[in-house]
C-alpha cells in the first residue's frame, strides 16, 4: 500500500468520524426538542381541561342559582297561602343559599369583565326582587294574607324577575361560547404540537439510521483494511464461502418470509372476518328480534304468518351459526367451554364437512363413545377437526374416504411421558399417500410442511398439538406410506357433563308460545348503551315488550347524564365495542352513586376478537339473541347470580 493511499484513507476515516459526531448531536437536539414539544403539549392539554372545569362550574351554578330561586318563590307562595311558620323559614333559607351562590358565581367570573357585567345585573335584579318577595312575606306575617297573596300574584309579573333570568341564561350562554372557543384554541395547538413532534420524531428516526449505517460502513471499512494487509488470499476464499452460505441463507430467508407473509395474511383474513361478523351479529339481532316481536303479537288462528315467522327464525339460525364460525378465525383461546359428546359433534359437523371436502369425498362418521363427553370450546374443537379433514383430503388429492371416529380410551397411571385416566378418543383417518418415517418425525413442528409453496403454513398440525396440551390431552399420528394415515385426539373425559347431555331441555317454541304476562310492578328500569341505532332499536322494543321500562343511551361518554335524570335504575345493558368508550371503560367511569347498579354486556364478538377487553364478572350475552334469552339475561344479571356467558338462542 502506497503512502498516497494511505493518506486517503486516513482523510476518509476522520470525514466519517467526524460527520458520525455531528449525527450524534444533532441527534441530542432533535431528542431535547421532542421532549420540550411533548410537554408543552401535556401542559396545553392540562390547560384546556382547567378551563373546562371552570366553564362548567360557572354554568352548574348559574343553573343551581336559578332553581334555588325558583324553589324559594315557590315556598313563599305555600307560605302565602298556608301561612305556615316553616314554610317562610324554607323560603328565607333558599333565598340566602340562592345569595350566596351568587355570591360564589362572582368569584368564579372575576377574570372576565362580560360575565362580571351580567353578575352584577343578576345582583341587582335579585336585590329588587328580595325587596318585592319582603313585602309579600312580611305581610303574611302580620296575617294581612289578602294583601300578601296580591302583593305576590303582582311580582309574578315582576321586571327583576325577566332580568334575573336573562341575566343568568346571559351567563350561561356566553360560558358555553367561552368554552367552546377555548376547546377550538386547545385542538389546534395540540395539532400543531403533535405535527411538529412526528417531523422530529421523523427526523431523528432518519438521523439513528443514518448513524448506525456510517457505523457499519466504518466497522466494514476497517476490518476489510485489516484483513486485506495480512491475508488477501486467505480472503478470497474465505469471500467464497461467505458468498456461499449467504446464497443458502437468502434461499431460507425467502422460505421463512413466504410462510411469514401466509401467516400474514392468514391473521388479516381472520381480523376481517371477525369484524364482518361482528356486523352481521348486529344485523341478526334486529332480524331475530323483530321476527320475535311480531310473532308474539300474531292475532290468534294466523297460521300462514306464523309458519312464514318460523322459517325466518330457522334462517336467522342457521346465519348465526355460520357466523359464530367465521369469528373462530379471530381468536385462539376457548371462551367458552360446554360439555360435547360425539353424537351431537358429527351431527353438528357433518354438512359443513361435507360441503368443505368436495363431491370426490366419502366421509363416515362413526360414534362409538357410549355417551362419553369432553368439556372443551366447541368452536376450537370443531375447527381442529376442520383442519385434520382438509389436511387429509389434500393427502388423497381430493378423491377418497374419510373417517372420523370417536372412541372410548383408557390410559394407565404412572407414566410421566403423557396423560392417564379415562380420554374420548377422536381419530381422524384417510386413504392417503401416507407420511414416511423422515416426515412423521416433524409434522408437529411449527412452520413445517411439505406443501407446495403457497398452500400451506405448516401450523395445522401445531395447534392441533397445542389445542390437546392445553386441555390436558394428548395427539397421536400413525401413518403407513401407500395406505394412509390416522391422527387421533385424547381429550379428557367429563363426567359431570355427561349427565346435562343426555337430559337436554327441550327449546322453546318461537311462534306458538304466547307473549307471558308481566306482573304489575315486576319491569325493571333499565338503561341501554348501543351505538347501533338499529340495535338499539329493536333492543329497546324487545324490553319494552317484556315489560321493562327502558331508557336508551347512543352515547356512552353521556351515561352518566342520563343516570342522573332517571328516577331510578335497575339494570345497566351495554354493548361492548363503542366508538367512544368501550363498555367495561364506561362502566368504570360512572360516579360511585351508580357503582351498585347491576350491568349486563352484549357485543357480537368473541373471545380474542373482543380487543382482549376484559369484562370482569360481569355477565355477557352473544348476539343475537331471543327474546326468552334476553328475559333470562336480564333477569339473572338483576339479580346478581353467578357470571357466566349466556349463549345466544
Amino acid at each position: 500500500m502506497t503512502d498516497r493511499d494511505d493518506i486517503t484513507g486516513r482523510l476518509t476515516g476522520a470525514w466519517r468520524t467526524i460527520t458520525l459526531s455531528v449525527m450524534a448531536i444533532a441527534g441530542a437536539v432533535v431528542l431535547a426538542l421532542l421532549v420540550v414539544t411533548l410537554a408543552e403539549v401535556n401542559g396545553q392539554r392540562d390547560r384546556a381541561l382547567a378551563s373546562q372545569r371552570h366553564s362548567y362550574d360557572v354554568m352548574i351554578l348559574a343553573r343551581t342559582v336559578q332553581g334555588t330561586i325558583a324553589h324559594a318563590e315557590a315556598s313563599l307562595g305555600r307560605y302565602v297561602i298556608s301561612g305556615d311558620q316553616q314554610l317562610g323559614q324554607i323560603y328565607y333559607d333558599d333565598w340566602r343559599r340562592a345569595k350566596q351562590a351568587i355570591g360564589r358565581l362572582a368569584k368564579l367570573v372575576h377574570d372576565n369583565d362580560v360575565q362580571l357585567t351580567h353578575v352584577a345585573t343578576l345582583q341587582e335584579a335579585f336585590r329588587t326582587r328580595g325587596d318585592e318577595l319582603a313585602l309579600t312575606a312580611l305581610s303574611t306575617n302580620y296575617g294581612k294574607n289578602n294583601q300578601a297573596l296580591s302583593r305576590f300574584y303582582q311580582a309574578r309579573q315582576s321586571d327583576a324577575l325577566t332580568r334575573i333570568n336573562d341575566s343568568l341564561d346571559g351567563i350561561i350562554t356566553d360560558e358555553r361560547l367561552l368554552l367552546e372557543m377555548r376547546t377550538a384554541q386547545a385542538r389546534a395547538s395540540v395539532r400543531r404540537s403533535t405535527t411538529i413532534a412526528k417531523v422530529l420524531a421523523v427526523f431523528g428516526v432518519m438521523l439513528v439510521g443514518g448513524g448506525i449505517t456510517m457505523g457499519w460502513i466504518m466497522v466494514e471499512a476497517l476490518a476489510d483494511r485489516a484483513i486485506a494487509r495480512s491475508e488477501a488470499e486467505s480472503e478470497r476464499l474465505r469471500a467464497d464461502e461467505l458468498a456461499e452460505a449467504v446464497a443458502r441463507a437468502t434461499d431460507e430467508l425467502r422460505e421463512q418470509e413466504a410462510r411469514l407473509r401466509q401467516v400474514q395474511k392468514m391473521e388479516a383474513v381472520g381480523q376481517l372476518t371477525g369484524g364482518i361478523a361482528h356486523d352481521f351479529n348486529n344485523m341478526l339481532a334486529v332480524v331475530l328480534s323483530g321476527v320475535e316481536l311480531a310473532a308474539r303479537h300474531l292475532p290468534p288462528g294466523a297460521s300462514e304468518a306464523a309458519r312464514h315467522l318460523d322459517g325466518a327464525r330457522e334462517g336467522a339460525d342457521r346465519a348465526a351459526a355460520l357466523t359464530a364460525r367465521l369469528l373462530a378465525f379471530a381468536r385462539e383461546t376457548a371462551i367458552n367451554p360446554e360439555p360435547i359428546a360425539a353424537a351431537a359433534l358429527f351431527d353438528g359437523l357433518g354438512d359443513m364437512l361435507t360441503r368443505s371436502l368436495g363431491d370426490g369425498m366419502t366421509l363416515v362418521l362413526e360414534d362409538d363413545s357410549a355417551g362419553w363427553c369432553v368439556r372443551v370450546d366447541r368452536v376450537q374443537l370443531e375447527n381442529t377437526l376442520v383442519n385434520l379433514a382438509v389436511n387429509a383430503r389434500d393427502a388423497m388429492d381430493g378423491r377418497g374416504t374419510l373417517t372420523i371416529r370417536a372412541t372410548r380410551a383408557t390410559l394407565p397411571g404412572g407414566d410421566a411421558t403423557g396423560p392417564s385416566g379415562d380420554f374420548l378418543a377422536l381419530a381422524v383417518t384417510d386413504t392417503g399417500c401416507g407420511i414416511t418415517p423422515e416426515v412423521l418425525d416433524r409434522v408437529f413442528e411449527p412452520f413445517f410442511t411439505t406443501k407446495p409453496l403457497g398452500k400451506g403454513t405448516g401450523l395445522g398440525l401445531s395447534q392441533t398439538f397445542s389445542f390437546a396440551r392445553q386441555i390436558g390431552g394428548e395427539v397421536t399420528i400413525a401413518s403407513r406410506v401407500g395406505v394412509g394415515t390416522t391422527v387421533t385426539l385424547l381429550l379428557p373425559r367429563d363426567q359431570r357433563g355427561e349427565e346435562a347431555v343426555r337430559a337436554p331441555l327441550p327449546p322453546a317454541p318461537l311462534v306458538a308460545a304466547p307473549s307471558a304476562a308481566v306482573p304489575p310492578g315486576a319491569g325493571r328500569a333499565i338503561l341501554v348503551v348501543e351505538d347501533d341505532p338499529r340495535v338499539l332499536a329493536s333492543t329497546m322494543e324487545a324490553l319494552t315488550d317484556l315489560g321493562h321500562l327502558a331508557v336508551a343511551c347512543d352515547d356512552a361518554t353521556q351515561v352518566a347524564a342520563v343516570l342522573e335524570a332517571m328516577e331510578r335504575v335497575d339494570l345497566i345493558l351495554s354493548d361492548v365495542l363503542m366508538p367512544s368508550l368501550t363498555g367495561p371503560e364506561m362502566i368504570a367511569t360512572l360516579p360511585p352513586a351508580f357503582a351498585h347498579v347491576p350491568v349486563l354486556f352484549v357485543t357480537g364478538f368473541a373471545g380474542g376478537a373482543n380487543g382482549g377487553i376484559e369484562l370482569g364478572d360481569h355477565p355477557v350475552l352473544r348476539k343475537p339473541f331471543t327474546l326468552a334469552a334476553l328475559d333470562r339475561a336480564v333477569a339473572a344479571a338483576a339479580r346478581g347470580d353467578d357470571p357466566a356467558p349466556l349463549a345466544a338462542e
